[in-house]
């Protein structure tokens, strides 16, 4: 088994079933890998690199999947890029895999040789890196993969195409070596009771609670709706939350921001108890005026909490 069939079938394990690409000299050894792994692994070619990210980062929105696309060096590289912004402004879980030039081409100013480290630094600023030896490969894949589901966000691993087509090695038993495994359970995320009780004494002594939900609540429909009937709250929806709660229900006022709903915006300016749930909208100006509402928000990314609106109680 050669690096780039290790890599698919490293990748299969984690889960991963479907990459979006465009082949290329860069990618070569991945290219004929993937061939030989269509069994388990699922290629949809694009036309455009810039296409292969943007669907990852669709297929990470619809599934709740980590998104994987892949790309040539050089202009195959940098044309992802548009499309890896987009799941990072949207914290989406993408991985992206793009070839090199040669090892022993690098630093020559070779044909298409570009500072893929750098160039990706700021969309994958959480993990991007490249593989120099093949026994790297196999903790280069599986730490792109879990930091990618863990914070949701995107990670890119560089492999040269001199390097994909080697004999793939596992880590020796030695100093300076990494062992690394497939998994990842997810965080624990029910908050202490005390602060529970809290966020639930604000919201029980709101007259006019107004929810905000975001694709946090994406799969808390049932739970969205209970909290809102209980409340006697009503609902409005970030773009990314559209799909959370329907929008036939009576206390749903629809989407809200620069493309919402007049509801929606009566619903914020009017409220005098605010609960933000699994969103990071960004346009404060929609949202309550500071000092006229309580604000309860509970989000799965503490750097989100108090982001938009000063909330009282942060979970």
């Amino acid at each position: 088994m050669n690096v780039s069939e290790f890599v698919w079938k490293r990748l299969h394990e984690w889960g991963l079933q479907r990459v979006y690409g465009y082949p290329g000299d860069g990618v070569g050894g991945l290219d004929v890998a993937l061939e030989k792994s269509k069994d388990f692994m699922h290629y949809v070619q694009v036309r455009h690199e810039e296409m292969a990210a943007f669907m990852a980062s669709a297929h990470a929105k619809f599934t709740g999947e980590v998104g994987l696309c892949y790309a040539t060096s050089g202009p195959g590289a940098i044309h992802l890029l548009n499309g890896l912004y987009d799941a990072k402004a949207d914290h989406m879980p993408v991985v992206a895999i793009v070839g090199q030039q040669g090892r022993t081409a690098l630093g020559a100013h070779y044909q298409q040789e570009v500072d893929l480290q750098n160039l990706f630094k700021d969309v994958a600023s959480d993990f991007v890196m490249t593989a120099s030896v093949p026994s790297q490969v196999r903790h280069l894949i599986d730490r792109a993969v879990r930091i990618a589901h863990a914070k949701r966000v995107v990670t890119c691993v560089i492999i040269p195409n001199d390097l994909q087509e080697l004999p793939y090695e596992d880590p020796p038993m030695a100093h300076g070596s990494t062992h690394t495994g497939v998994g990842y359970a997810g965080p624990a995320t029910t908050p202490d009771d005390d602060i529970l009780q809290r966020a639930a004494d604000v919201l029980n002594a709101g007259r006019k609670v107004g929810i905000l939900v975001g694709a946090g609540t994406l799969n808390a429909t049932d739970e969205v709706i209970a909290v809102a009937d209980k409340l006697g709250a009503g609902v409005a929806k970030a773009l990314l939350g559209k799909c959370a709660v329907p929008d036939d229900l009576p206390f749903v006022t629809g989407s809200i921001g620069l493309l919402g709903t007049k509801p929606s915006w009566d619903l914020m300016k009017q409220c005098d108890t605010f609960f933000m749930i699994g969103s990071a909208f960004p346009y404060s100006e929609f949202l309550p005026k500071p000092g006229d509402a309580r604000g309860v928000q509970i989000d799965i990314n503490p750097a989100n909490l108090s982001l938009r609106y000063p909330m009282e109680i942060n979970i």
